[in-house]
């Protein structure tokens, strides 16, 4: 028996077709559009990570090159890191090669780690270089540790003679010549000294150590009160200039000024002493040393982030 569907039920299952089919497009467009928005979502990802990249390049590109390089490990040896900088010199000199500044700053680094033989061939390695000035000044300073007065004053008038208005090295200079005897060669570089960096305590301390030495008491007792030393300063350059005149040496000390040894009456030591200063650019503004001033007074002689081996 053959069954006949009403046109009712025949309806509803037309109804009920055309509603999945039209779900079905629809599902189907919305999946199509999801998909349009994931790759959208990913190219932008990727674009924006290839900017950031590109940006990474560049900064990297400019940060690490060997003049930034040299100018950290300058940074470094300015707060004192005198051993830390002697491994970023390997560093350095590892991936762009030996150059006058970085063999300036071995040569300092060596030098203020106490090896003495090492520093002296890497600034003999500095001569006929643009940095020979540099090489002559660490010499000097090192004749002046091993007390070769006689020889620093000599080395260090070659390194003036390349740097003519350096006032520190001046000051280094006339500073020299008085412990060797010569206090009649140290007048000019002092003065010059003074005139260039009036502001410089070591200039100043020096200028009245040769003024006390000559027995021009009046002007160095102007001299110290104008640049208001203080009293145990002015007592360690009479002390000095008394021993300076007697035709002896005072000890060197190499040592910070907070931690200078004193006397066994408790008077201060001697005022001048052999130190480091600091270098002021790889261009050889200024080069690496200098006589630092005041060990009886540390406020004179030492800045705040000052090392022990290292002056303002």
């Amino acid at each position: 028996m053959k069954t006949i569907e009403s046109p009712v039920r025949a309806h509803r299952a037309a109804r009920l077709l055309a509603m999945a089919a039209n779900a079905a497009a629809a599902m189907a467009l919305t999946a199509c559009g999801a998909l349009k928005d994931q790759y959208a979502a990913s190219a932008d990802a990727q674009q924006r990570a290839a900017a950031e990249s590109a940006a990474e390049t560049r900064a990297g590109a400019t940060v690490d090159t060997r003049v930034t390089y040299l100018k950290l490990v300058e940074q470094m040896q300015k707060e004192g890191l005198w051993f830390a900088s002697l491994a970023h010199i390997d560093a350095l000199e590892q991936r762009w090669g030996v150059s006058p500044e970085s063999t300036r700053m071995r040569a300092d680094a060596l030098r203020q780690t106490d090896q003495a033989a090492a520093s002296a061939e890497a600034y003999k390695r500095l001569m006929g270089t643009p940095l020979e000035g540099a090489g002559y000044r660490g010499l000097g300073l090192l004749a002046g540790a091993r007390g070769s007065y006689a020889e620093a004053a000599q080395l260090l008038r070659q390194a003036q003679r390349q740097a003519p208005t350096d006032a520190l090295l001046l000051s280094d200079l006339g500073y020299a010549s008085l412990r060797a005897g010569q206090v009649e060669e140290a007048r000019l570089p002092l003065m010059q000294a003074l005139q260039l960096r009036p502001d410089s305590t070591q200039a100043q301390t020096n200028l009245a150590l040769y003024l006390e030495a000559t027995g021009q008491r009046e002007q160095a007792d102007r001299l110290m009160e104008t640049n208001r030393m203080s009293p145990a300063t002015r007592a360690a350059v009479r002390e000095a200039a008394m021993q300076l005149r007697a035709g002896r040496e005072a000890p060197l000390n190499v040592g910070s000024a907070a931690s200078a040894p004193r006397g066994d009456a408790g008077t201060p030591p001697p005022p001048l002493m052999l130190k480091a200063s600091r270098w002021a650019g790889t261009g050889g503004v200024r080069t690496a040393s200098q006589l630092n001033p005041s060990v009886a007074d540390p406020a004179l002689s030492l800045s705040p982030s000052a090392s022990s081996r290292g002056t303002p």
